[in-house]
Parts: structure tokens; sequence; C-alpha cells
């Protein structure tokens, strides 16, 4: 039995449907991220774990207990919000113990549980200040300090870093990643940027529109995505999706006409596979070339929209004629705006999609 059972799990406010038949298991000391854009119903599924919302159908269970009628104080659980929450009045020493005040725990037990969450999250020198004399990673810190003195056996985080700005919330990263490693304790972190989420899960569940789509480990999701959403949400840039058209569906061969109507063959087995599809590939998975090559494959030129430089490499933006977005990555001060670029495509790592978002996996040990 998982630590953390999330069963048939639907939630509903009146007529309309916030989230579908959720199902997912969760292991003691892992720690998980919830992933998707606005509205998916990732932070409502937080908070019925935390049990600030209802269940209104299916079962939430920690170590074998159904907790869905559970007084959120009794689930051995605390909640990390997006912001701090922390009363200006008291200090750094009063907010992170205001919880075992209020529960009337012994004075010698608060000291010693405040001081080894300071020790831990770097505040031992700061308990005696206010709030408004800490910086915002501080402010964080402080109200993830007030969650481990309740000595927890689930931390729950919801969107806790997106008020920092992006050099802190790297640093904040690492800290928590750090903070997983001494506690070992179950966290479930909510957030809609799928770079942080592939930065500090040991599993990504992937949601939209209410159901999970995906759950895995970032790199399993970002190789091997079961459908064009989790495809196209997660790696940045995202993944290129290029109209294409079923040839031939031979057994242990696919012909495509992509594009422009290039020809390309694939090893998959899809037989009787026909009609629009849509082939992926990769930014990282194309490589900028002067001129037509001899040797076939899928090769792309298109008109220079857009170039990002990020250092040692570019993300070049092009539009092929047609409409079709491409976003292929080139060595720096390879192209220039308004102008052309021809990129040659690796087609071992193209992934093939169904009109319908599915994703079509071929026989013959294939990728696709």
């Amino acid at each position: 039995m998982a630590f953390l059972d999330i069963s048939s799990v639907s939630k509903s406010f009146g007529v309309h449907s916030v989230l579908e038949d959720v199902n997912l298991s969760i292991e003691r000391g892992e720690f998980v991220v919830f992933v998707g854009p606005s509205g998916c119903g990732k932070s409502t599924l937080l908070r019925m774990i935390s049990g600030l919302e209802t269940v209104t159908s299916g079962a939430i269970s920690i170590e074998g207990e159904i907790i869905n009628d559970v007084e959120p104080a009794r689930r051995g659980v605390a909640m990390v919000f997006q912001s701090y929450a922390l009363y200006p009045h008291m200090t750094v020493f009063q907010n992170i113990s205001f919880g075992l005040r209020m529960a009337h725990r012994p004075r010698d037990e608060i000291a010693a549980k405040v001081r080894h969450a300071a020790a831990i999250l770097r505040l031992d020198k700061l308990l005696e200040r206010k709030p408004a004399q800490l910086s915002g990673g501080q402010k964080q810190r402080v109200a993830i300090g007030r969650a481990i003195v309740r000595e927890p056996r689930v931390f729950l985080f919801d969107e806790p870093l997106s008020n920092l700005d992006a050099e802190l919330r790297v640093q904040m990263r690492a800290e928590l990643m750090d903070l997983h490693k001494r506690l070992g304790t179950t966290m479930i972190y909510v957030t809609h940027d799928q770079v942080e989420a592939m930065t500090l899960a040991d599993r990504m569940v992937v949601m939209n529109g209410g159901r999970v789509q995906q759950a895995g480990k970032p790199l399993d999701l970002y190789d091997d995505p079961d459908n064009r959403f989790v495809a196209g949400f997660v790696g940045s840039p995202k993944m290129n999706f290029l109209p294409a058209r079923v040839i031939d569906a031979a057994p242990g061969r696919l012909r495509l006409a992509v594009a422009n109507a290039v020809e390309v063959t694939l090893p998959l087995s899809v037989p009787g596979l026909a009609g629009q599809v849509e082939l992926g590939l990769r930014p990282e998975h194309f490589l900028a070339v002067p001129e037509r090559a001899d040797e076939g494959g899928l090769e792309l030129e298109g008109k220079v929209k857009l170039v990002e430089e990020v250092g040692s490499e570019s993300y070049v933006h092009m539009d092929l004629g047609d409409g079709t977005p491409v976003v292929v990555r080139a060595a720096r001060g390879s192209a220039s705006m308004n102008g052309t670029l021809r990129a040659k495509a690796d087609l071992r790592h193209a992934l093939v999609f169904a009109s319908d978002g599915r994703r079509i996996r071929g026989g013959n040990g294939s990728r696709g």
C-alpha cells in the first residue's frame, strides 16, 4: 500500500467539475510535484489533501487511513502557501512557534523545536527580527520553519516561490531540495513552472483540464510523453509539432509527408494508420546546416522570426512559409533576424501524435 493514496477522486463546485477521477499513489519520502497550467486543478487537489477542500467523490488516505472527513489539524500535514502569511508584529521566533503555542506545548519543547528548525533553515541569527526586516527568501524560510516544527507526515507547498525574483527562486529551489534530503519527509509541491517541476521532482504529475495527463520521473516525461499536451508542456522551449500526412503504414515502416510535402520514413509499425498526424521534435533534435544534404531525411528551411541568445547557444524561431513555426537550437551567432535557416532533423528522436493528441506508439521497440 502506498504511503499516500488518491483513489478515484473528483471535485465539483455545483455543476462545474474541477477534478475528474484522479488516481495517484505517493510513496513515503517522495518529492512529488503537481504541474500544469492555471485552472488545471493542481491547487484544488493539494487543498483536498490538506483538508481545506472537501472531496466530492473518491478517497484520500495516508498510511491506510482514509482522511476525507478528518479535520485538517489532525491529518498530519503542514501547508506552505504562496503568500508568506507571517504576523508582522511578531518576531521570527514567535511566527515559527505560533502553532505550537496555540497547541499549548511546553515552553522547553517549543524552544527546542524552533531552534532546530531555525538551524536547518539558517535562521538562527534572525530569530529576534520581525518580517519587515527580512528579505523575501528569508520570509519564505520562516513560513517553511513554521511547518517544520509541526513535524508533519506530509509537507504541502502551494506555489511557494512565485513571489520571489528569478535569482532567489533558483536559490530557494536548491534549499528545498537540500531540506528534503535532510528531513526525508514526503513533500508535495504545486507549480505552473515546468522548469521548476523538473528541477525539484522525484516524480512529476502533469495535469490539465482536471485530469492527470501523465506521472513519472521528469526526464521520462521529457523523453517519452504519453500525449501531445505533455510533450508540449514539458520542456523549454517546447516541442515542435509539424503537420504530417500518412502515405503508407506498412509493418515496420511508416511513411509520412511532413510540412512542405517532404517525405520521411520512420521505423514504426502501426498498420492501418491513415490520415493526418503530427511529428514531434524538440529544438535540440535539429542541426543547422549550410545547404541541402544529399542523404535524405527531414530538412526544413524557414524565415527567421526571432533569435533568442542565451549565452553559449541560440534558439532560432523560424516560419516554414505555411505558418508552421519551428524552434531550432543552434550555435551562437549562426542566424540573423529576417534571414533564412536550414535545419536537418534527427529522426531517431521523432514522436508521432494522432489528431486527437494521443501518442502513436509503434512496434519494433521504436520511440514513435
